[in-house]
């Protein structure tokens, strides 16, 4: 049985697998800094990341789309 490929985009919440971003990955998605990303981590405020391994750590990207979700949510309640 051949099984196709799916888009890491289009993995549904039915999927068991989920697609995990990277530290340097998370500049280009958030458009914040790694310090920065770091400093919200500590307070709260972003999404702590997922042991990999021994060394590694990602986030998720249901978890980075939910805090783009929350912060899109704030900027129209405030624009109100």
């Amino acid at each position: 049985m051949v099984m196709k490929a799916r888009a890491a985009d289009t993995v549904g919440e039915s999927d068991p697998v989920q697609r995990i971003y990277r530290r340097t990955q998370l500049p280009g998605i958030t458009g914040l800094s790694i310090p920065y990303i770091y400093e919200l981590m500590a307070l709260g405020k972003f999404p702590r990341p997922v042991p990999l391994s021994d060394r590694a750590v990602g986030w998720l990207g249901e978890d980075i789309a939910a805090w783009q979700r929350d912060r899109i949510a704030k900027r129209d309640t405030k624009a109100a």
